[in-house]
């Protein structure tokens, strides 16, 4: 009798954890049954993610406005008799490759109204039985051509109100559910097969030759394939934008073709020049210029159409100097190929008539008068082991057109480095110099010979281990310490013997002087060794020479000035700048 009594109540125990575990709901959600299976419905919740304790008997789960924001590996595994599956209307970006995981039966997804951008589409490898995928109101760019190969028995796919502008008709031609069908032929399919649901518009369409197959497919669209609105329209280019595709023809894709009717132009200074060239392309091409001085002196660019294929480019070079001269190229591409065309710019001579009334050829650069003379400031901005950065100011009345010559090589070489700076440009670099070297460099007007004052001697440093190299610098002694290269004209300057002419140098001789006295000692103690620090000491024997000798030289320069410049010997003794007027 008692083992009949408890058999009774463990049966009536077991009911009962039976009846609790399908009968329990998700916080905030309602369960139902019906003759389908049994139903979760989230609505409006505060959910933000996947619940990891998902009752495994539902057959059909709904979370909207539940502010979801992705879809991980596995989010419904468990689920494994889940047939339909809504999350409309949630913040959905990411969806995992294998977030379908475990969803054979699953027949029916809807993903209305997210923020999804792209669908990992191998990821419906997990769900063979797939039917209806609603993608709608979302905002997808690109569809692959592989997209709908895992996708073989949809009848129903809705990709309307996304981001589409082109697609390729291979898309639909690699859908292996078409390809069945068309090798079974249209009589099998129309006697009772399922047609195909097809939803596209809605979507920025760019007709232009990209979307030439897609085009075509669509106007041959025939049961068992339905469009649910065949009046798919053109969002641009422009010529084309709010037709429909049954309205436009589209050609095959061709590579720029650029052309210009002039390549070789000669004009007088100060014209107002443009230059244009013409681009042939399908789809349209990126057109722009390259010149010398494109990043200092920038000209306006624009653009016309002139056809569906073509476009005309122009470049206006206004009032033209002489550093606009030179070959302007006109560069067009797109995803087919890529075109150019080059235009030669010539100035004419200002003395035509010594070459007959012909226009004479000029050098590629503005020539600067020997006799001009402009104040230079000049500075060693930056230094390393076997370079530097040279950085200098010059007061010019026209600094766009003032080039520069650099004149760089060993102190007592009479043979050095020319390099042409272009106007605009203040810095020059130099990184290949020789260790324990005397160097010399000067910046000059274009063309011109160095001048009293217009350079700066230096001296590298040792290369005596990997570790100097990194962290030692490079030892620089500069002869002038003021480093004024050139007295302007229209300035006046200290010219008497005053304190302006000599404190700088007087400076430089007494620490030579101070650098003899401690040489005197060290050689008198044994000490001086053959160090870095001794080669700088040894620079300095040569370089204190050479300023006494640049002293001289100016003083006896501004005395000859003195016989020339009456206002400049009647400036007070206290004056100790240039003043400009």
């Amino acid at each position: 009798m008692a083992a009949t009594f408890y058999s009774v109540l463990a049966l009536a125990l077991l009911f009962c954890q039976v009846t609790l575990g399908s009968t329990s709901c998700l916080p905030g959600c309602s369960c139902t049954n019906d003759n389908l299976g049994r139903s979760l419905l989230c609505m409006e919740t505060a959910m933000g993610r996947i619940p990891d304790n998902v009752p495994n008997d539902f057959s059909k789960i709904r979370i909207e406005n539940s502010h979801l924001t992705e879809l991980p590996r596995g989010s419904f595994s468990k689920v494994s008799a889940l047939v339909s599956l809504w999350l409309n209307f949630n913040d959905i970006t990411l969806m995992n490759i294998k977030s379908l995981e475990g969803l054979t039966n699953l027949t029916e997804l809807r993903l209305q109204g997210n923020k999804l951008r792209s669908v990992p589409w191998t990821a419906f490898q997990d769900t063979p039985n797939l039917k209806i995928l609603d993608l709608k109101h979302n905002r997808l760019d690109v569809l692959p051509e592989s997209a709908l190969r895992q996708l073989p028995g949809l009848t129903y796919l809705d990709l309307s109100f996304n981001q589409l502008t082109v697609i390729s008709r291979d898309v639909f031609l690699n859908w292996p559910l078409l390809n069945t069908r068309e090798r079974k032929g249209g009589k099998e399919a129309s006697s009772g097969e399922a047609n195909v649901v097809l939803a596209l518009h809605d979507n920025p369409w760019l007709c232009d030759c990209r979307l030439k197959g897609f085009v075509e497919f669509i106007k041959s669209v025939s049961p068992p394939l339905i469009l649910m609105n065949s009046y798919l329209m053109c969002t641009g280019p422009s010529s084309r934008a709010g037709k429909f595709f049954h309205e436009v023809g589209l050609k095959t894709c061709m590579k720029p073709e650029a052309s210009a009717s002039e390549t070789n132009m000669t004009v007088s200074l100060g014209d107002n020049v443009t230059l244009q060239c013409l681009v042939k392309a399908r789809p349209d091409p990126a057109i722009h210029w390259s010149y010398s001085l494109k990043i200092i002196r920038g000209f306006t660019v624009s653009e016309t159409r002139v056809d569906d294929e073509t476009i005309r480019s122009q470049l206006v070079i206004p009032s033209l100097h002489l550093a606009d001269r030179g070959v302007y190229t006109c560069f067009a591409n797109n995803f087919i190929g890529n075109s150019s065309v080059s235009v030669l710019v010539n100035i004419k001579s200002f003395n035509a008539s010594s070459s007959g009334g012909a226009a004479m050829s000029l050098p590629p650069y503005p020539l600067a008068s020997a006799d001009e003379n402009v104040y230079i400031d000049i500075r060693i901005s930056k230094q390393t082991v076997y370079g530097i950065t040279l950085e200098w100011y010059a007061a010019t009345d026209n600094p766009a057109e003032t080039w520069f010559t650099i004149h760089l090589g060993k102190y007592h070489s009479d043979k050095k480095e020319l390099t042409y700076i272009g106007p605009g440009i203040n810095t020059y670099s130099v990184n290949d110099l020789l260790p324990v070297t005397k160097y010399e460099v000067c910046v000059t007007l274009k063309n011109q010979m160095p001048r009293a004052g217009q350079c700066i001697v230096f001296v590298t440093g040792s290369d005596i281990s990997q570790l100097e190299q990194r962290e030692k610098l490079i030892h620089i002694i500069v002869i002038v310490c003021a480093m004024v290269l050139a007295v302007p004209v229209g300035m006046y300057a200290c010219t008497t013997d005053t304190r302006c002419k000599f404190s700088c140098l007087d400076r430089c001789t007494e620490q030579c002087k101070r650098r003899r006295r401690q040489e005197k000692t060290l050689r008198t103690n044994g000490e001086r060794q053959g160090t870095f620090d001794s080669l700088q000491a040894a620079s300095d024997e040569g370089l204190c020479g050479d300023s006494e000798e640049v002293m001289k030289k100016r003083s006896k320069s501004s005395d000859e000035k003195n016989n020339h410049r009456g206002k400049a010997q009647d400036l007070p003794e206290t004056t100790t700048g240039a003043k400009l007027y």
